[in-house]
């Protein structure tokens, strides 16, 4: 922590709490982002699924469904890290 408040913080006049809200600002674009591109990955795939055994389309839906509720369900934890580690922060 020395070095920060020594060097890098001197240097350009930010504080500890406008790094920490950066970086849970940063953290929570990556976690929205890899989300997005998971679900959106799932979704295609499964459309390709189903395009390809149309017959198997309920079973290839639920299964899309339950993988991007999973998928969410870990974005809206990580969130949630993410926001108590800045409350913690101040």
């Amino acid at each position: 922590m020395t070095f920060f408040s020594g060097s890098i913080l001197a240097a350009t006049g930010t504080s500890i709490s406008s790094l920490a809200i950066w970086a849970v600002m940063l953290g929570c674009d990556v976690i929205i982002l890899a989300a997005t591109f998971a679900i959106g990955w799932i979704g295609s795939r499964a459309v390709e699924s189903i395009a390809r055994q149309p017959e198997a389309g309920a079973r290839i839906f639920s299964t899309m469904v339950i993988a991007a509720a999973l998928v969410e369900g870990i974005t809206f934890f990580s969130l949630l890290i993410c926001f108590l580690a800045l409350y913690w922060t101040r």
